[in-house]
């Protein structure tokens, strides 16, 4: 084999220029690779989803990124649940759902105060709270505990004068998400608790409850000084006062006091002479809502009591009780003086001018 020195010199030339042109491409790549950016973590994370996000559920048209998760899905249209507990025959539609669901079986997550089994531990931390009655999340304004978190930031919305729920009608903001929902009924009137007895709706549901006991003559109020039972716990406490003597509502005017604030309401018309109902017929106003009931019935002619030995009506209870006196032959009104009785209270007060010889009524013409 013949060697020549010039053919050797040029594929030595030829190896170079390659290698020269291979480093300026190179250099030409990682130029281009810093001057164009490149797609950030969360747009590539994207477009890799939206790349694989090929498989469809037929009945909702979802996608999924894997057939596997595309099955899991579909059993929410079938209802399949493949998975069974063998214990007591509930059903999963997932493996792992099954096995959170056996440890109440094996006792794994068990509440060792009570036995009651859970398949989670935090449910089971939360439940043995409420048994211990350890709170262990403290208001640092008020010293108060709590036995969860949730119920403790509810708190310290009062300290902080927070209302972040805002009623967009009238501008009254609440505490809590569901004083504003009960709040919202008033505007849109609806009334979604219905009694299946008589048929009313009611706005909340302790209103319901409460009307419930009118159909199960239930008066679960018990007053321990007398025995007497009430429907409402608010009517308990209002009966309450007269054992405890309490009137705490006091008329600024006269001192008097009085068990309810309507009754001060009433009395304190006497004071300001405001009489807010009125008749239409007649033009009469009266202080109370009942005189005017009872005085209508002079202009319709209605006698609605009505006395059950004689037939007799009357416009007024006081009447028909009065008159009924003839009947029972009751007569209340003693005179301590002579000892005789009357059916009237101003009967008696006429009778005792013989005792006392008053006579009120004065002649201006003779004295």
């Amino acid at each position: 084999m013949k060697f020549s020195y010039t053919s050797t010199i040029r594929r030595f030339h030829k190896h170079v220029k390659l290698l020269n042109e291979g480093e300026n491409m190179a250099s030409r790549e990682i130029s281009n690779t810093q001057q164009t950016p490149s797609l950030t973590p969360p747009a590539q994370m994207q477009n890799s989803i939206e790349k694989k996000k090929n498989h469809h559920c037929s009945d909702c048209g979802k996608s999924f990124d894997r057939p596997s998760t595309l099955i899991l899905h579909q059993r929410v249209h079938t209802g399949e649940k493949p998975y069974h507990c063998s214990d007591c025959g509930k059903s999963f539609t997932q493996q792992r759902s099954l096995n959170k669901h056996q440890r109440i079986h094996t006792g794994e997550c068990q509440c060792p105060d009570c036995g009651k089994s859970f398949n989670n531990q935090s449910i089971l931390k939360k439940h043995h709270c409420i048994n211990s009655g350890v709170k262990t999340h403290h208001c640092s304004d008020c010293g108060r505990s709590f036995k969860n978190l949730k119920n403790l930031n509810k708190h310290q919305l009062i300290h902080t004068k927070e209302k972040p729920y805002y009623c967009s009608e009238c501008g009254m903001n609440f505490y809590r998400q569901n004083n504003l929902q009960r709040h919202q009924r008033i505007h849109t009137g609806e009334k979604p608790y219905y009694c299946s007895d008589c048929g009313m709706n009611f706005t909340q549901l302790g209103h319901l409850q409460q009307h419930r006991h009118i159909h199960t003559g239930e008066k679960p109020h018990l007053c321990s000084d007398c025995g007497m039972n009430f429907f409402r716990q608010s009517h308990l406490q209002r009966h309450q006062q007269i054992h405890t003597g309490e009137k705490p509502y006091h008329c600024s005017e006269c001192g008097m006091n009085f068990y309810r604030q309507n009754n001060l309401q009433r009395h304190q018309r006497i004071h300001t002479g405001e009489k807010p109902y009125y008749c239409s017929d007649c033009g009469m106003n009266f202080t109370q809502l009942g005189h005017l009931q009872q005085h209508r019935h002079i202009h319709t002619g209605e006698k609605p009591h009505l006395c059950s030995d004689c037939g007799m009506t009357f416009y007024r209870q006081s009447h028909l009780q009065r008159h009924q006196q003839i009947h029972t032959g009751e007569k209340p009104y003693h005179c301590s003086e002579c000892g005789m009785n009357f059916y009237r209270q101003n009967n008696l007060q006429r009778h005792q001018r013989i005792h006392t010889g008053e006579k009120p009524y004065y002649c201006s013409d003779c004295g």
